[in-house]
């Protein structure tokens, strides 16, 4: 399980109900970490096998701060890059890049210390583990913001681990402020916030909702982060027992800011994919499949193809057993 999803939580559930058959495609598909994209998929590879130089050369390839960002945090999810990234420190320890991959990465290893057990069923040996790792991951990204302070990364990363070791919402706001002020409309950024102001991390609906609309008003037509309040919704849902979580999500004015959200984001003109763009496209297509709007949730499910992702389909169970299912169900109507 990648690091958001465990950061997230999942739904509890004795199984999916789904019977691992294609519905669009020749074949089952499989989460992709790198989303279809052939330089993620790269990073990860060189990642893997220890390969620094490799992967330091697709990370000069970045487009912005932005584009650097989501390279960073689809590397910190490969087990065992801490390994040569920290003898790369070891030769160049005033690295700013490297700082911040070390950060991000331990963020993620400090994750799999904790795994996405409940709270009452980590052992207390992991949860030492799992706080070591957070203090060295916020020790590394705050030298990254030093050494170099229009870094955007550290202070995305450093909402993800704040929000581990129980960082207070003033704190937290401030670390979300922080990235803003180097990339306003930073939707990773926007995606963290969203999470700390959800009712599980000490948050509440009303705030999180309002946070989603201020947030996709605020911004032009066509920008992602209309997606923010398909992500609301679909925590509030996971949030409620079995009964009231499908008549919140079926209820009319639920499905008018789904439909509303879309038209801003994912079905605008002027929307332009970034190479997570399938996160997107899989929130709409459950949440318009929750809220009883088939026709809508198909339209996402042709575009996706075989991309499912990881989130938000494993709050049901096995993602790609959830995804073949709804997709196969949306279809028919």
């Amino acid at each position: 399980m990648g690091l958001f999803a465990r950061l997230l939580g999942r739904r509890e559930t004795g199984g999916t109900g789904g019977t691992g058959e294609a519905a669009d495609g020749g074949g089952t598909p499989t989460v992709d970490p790198a989303f279809g994209d052939a330089d993620l998929a790269r990073l990860r590879s060189f990642a893997g096998v220890g390969a620094w130089p490799a992967a330091r050369a697709v990370l000069d390839t970045a487009a912005d701060q932005d584009d650097l960002t989501l390279m960073v945090s689809v590397l910190a999810d490969v087990t065992g890059a801490e390994v040569a990234v920290g003898r790369a420190l070891d030769e160049t320890p005033d690295d700013p890049l490297l700082r911040l991959v070390q950060g991000a990465r331990h963020v993620s290893w400090a994750w799999e210390a904790r795994t996405g057990a409940r709270a009452q069923y980590v052992g207390e040996d992991q949860w030492k583990l799992f706080h070591q790792r957070l203090e060295s991951a916020e020790e590394h990204l705050y030298r990254a913001a030093e050494l170099d302070p229009e870094l955007l990364g550290p202070w995305y990363f450093l909402q993800i681990s704040g929000r581990g070791a129980s960082l207070d919402q003033v704190a937290a706001r401030h670390r979300f402020e922080a990235a803003l002020r180097r990339r306003p409309g930073h939707v990773a950024s926007h995606r963290q916030r969203l999470q700390q102001l959800c009712e599980k991390w000490s948050g509440s609906h009303e705030q999180m909702h309002s946070f989603a609309r201020r947030s996709m008003l605020a911004a032009p037509e066509g920008s992602p982060l209309g997606q923010l309040v398909a992500r609301a919704h679909l925590e509030h849902w996971l949030s409620l027992p079995a009964g009231e979580d499908a008549a919140y999500i079926g209820r009319p004015q639920v499905r008018e800011e789904l439909h509303e959200a879309a038209d801003r984001s994912v079905r605008h003109p002027d929307y332009v994919r970034g190479r997570d763009w399938p996160v997107a496209h899989n929130e709409f297509a459950m949440a318009f499949a929750l809220a009883g709007q088939p026709a809508a949730a198909h339209l996402l499910f042709t575009e996706i193809g075989d991309l499912v992702t990881e989130l938000p389909w494993a709050y049901w169970g096995d993602p790609v057993e959830t995804f073949l299912r709804t997709r196969k169900q949306s279809a028919r109507h």
